[in-house]
């Protein structure tokens, strides 16, 4: 008898004009967006590699100069594009592509795609993330709101109860009924979206870590679609019209998608206050020059290492040192610097993981919430990613300072300028980055799978009772 149903179901759907015409709209805007995606990264991907070997190339043939001059040179180190990013994008526009590994500074990233793009042009920017995120589950809603009210007034629903059919086995009907149908529109797409990422990931190792964040990823997307197919079959079983459902369920479409995104965001930030751009950089500035908790100031601190390195040799003046004290002041500056830029950069990471856990949590009363952070993440494009990317590039320019520092305290004389070649040069070591795998990933989305779990389960809950009360509502 099920069977039965569902094939009716299927038919229905696949006749409906509703289905065909916005399964058509979606499905090539859905198409448009993956091509728009695998456009990007590849233009993207393209770009940071040139920039990249350009900036190296720069390094090793900077000619001759002091090491620390060269330090100040620096290198620019431009972070690679997820793959997955064809699929989400997610903040990489917002927090720049490239950082400058320079002496005595950790930069933040620059060149931030977003502050090229036009502020109306942002809204109309077609992603498969907003497709699927946003316009499937509206198309869910527009297919599946007549589920019950349909049949109520077209006079069958009382019909088919009044032969002993089973109301929680026909709204499994129905539900599978809009869930085969949107695999017509699903399944090429998720087929399209697997050649591309065969045609631009990574060989050996790291193509095994990336289907397997396609595969979770296609998996977290049916979770939230089968959510939203039963919470439209659960509305239409207990409205009393379909007018009465389809209002039900636009007005939760739109909280979920287009108001929730911003009434989280502005709880995380009231909740977890960051600093401005100018406080943070002040602090660090005062950090460095006043000290903080145990170390004392710049001066003293100088003055205590001054001493320390004469006692050490047993002299009575800089010039005596058998090394350079240049190259150890620097490398003790770094160092205390490295104190400053750990104790700050670190708090600034745990307000941002703190606002982000916000928003997971907020998805218990919305799941685009959850299934936006868990597409980010799968996809390599949310800000814990970026974090690990930054502190990659950090450390490497933290071992080309100790390179340049040390061969001026081995080679240089206090006092006189020394200068360096391309010998020098080429001992810094070129920055390479190694992703996390698909358990590093999702290690930090637990809040938001069980937010998605919660609304699938709740959709599924409320979907039975439904079902199962409508024979005293008939």
């Amino acid at each position: 008898m099920i069977r039965h149903m569902i094939r009716k179901e299927i038919l229905e759907n696949a006749r409906d004009g509703r289905f065909r015409w916005g399964g058509a709209l979606v499905g090539v805007l859905l198409v448009l967006s993956l091509a728009a995606g695998w456009a990007y990264q590849q233009q993207v991907t393209e770009a940071h590699l040139g920039a990249q070997a350009l900036s190296w190339s720069q390094w090793l043939e900077q000619g001759d100069k002091n090491p620390h001059s060269a330090a100040h040179y620096g290198i620019y180190v431009f972070r690679p594009v997820s793959t997955l990013a064809l699929v989400d994008r997610g903040v990489d526009p917002y927090i720049g592509g490239s950082t400058w590994l320079e002496a005595h500074n950790q930069n933040p990233f620059a060149h931030r795609a977003v502050q090229d793009t036009p502020a109306m042009a942002r809204f109309a920017d077609l992603t498969a993330a907003n497709t699927l995120q946003l316009l499937v589950p509206l198309l869910i809603l527009l297919i599946a709101f007549q589920s019950f009210t349909g049949e109520r007034e077209r006079g069958t629903l009382r019909q088919l109860l009044s032969l002993g059919i089973d109301p929680a086995k026909l709204a499994i009907g129905k539900v599978v009924g809009v869930v085969v149908a949107l695999s017509l529109l699903l399944v090429p797409a998720g087929i399209l979206g697997a050649l591309a990422l065969v045609g631009t990931g990574p060989a050996g190792v790291g193509v095994r870590d990336e289907f397997a964040r396609f595969g979770l990823l296609v998996g977290v997307y049916l979770l939230y679609f089968a959510a939203f197919a039963l919470l439209a079959v659960a509305v239409s079983a207990f409205s009393r019209s379909s007018r009465a459902a389809l209002g039900v369920l636009l007005a939760f479409w739109i909280l979920n998608g287009l108001v929730a995104p911003r009434v989280a965001s502005d709880v995380a930030r009231e909740r977890v206050v960051l600093p401005t751009s100018l406080e943070f950089r002040s602090a660090i500035q005062t950090d460095i020059a006043d000290g903080f908790g145990p170390h004392p100031a710049r001066a003293e601190r100088q003055e205590i290492l001054s001493d320390s390195i004469l006692s050490a040799y047993g002299v009575q003046n800089l010039e005596e040192l058998p090394i350079n004290f240049s190259g150890i002041s620097l490398q003790a500056g770094e160092e205390f610097a490295n104190l400053v830029f750990d104790r700050r950069f670190g708090e600034l990471y745990d307000r941002i993981r703190q606002q982000l856990e916000v928003h997971r949590r907020l998805a218990f009363l919305a799941p685009h919430l959850a299934v936006r952070s868990l597409s980010m993440a799968l996809a390599g494009t949310d800000p814990e990613h970026h974090e690990r990317y930054a502190t990659a590039a950090e450390e490497h320019r933290r071992h080309i300072q100790r390179i340049l520092n040390e061969d001026i305290a081995q080679n240089g004389q206090y006092g006189q300028t020394y200068i360096a070649g391309a010998s020098l040069w080429s001992e810094v070591p070129e920055f390479s980055y190694e992703p996390p795998g698909i358990g590093w990933a999702i290690a930090g989305q637990g809040t938001a799978g069980a937010a998605l779990l919660f609304w699938a389960m709740l959709s599924g809950l409320v979907a039975l009772v439904g079902a199962v009360t409508l024979p005293r509502r008939t």
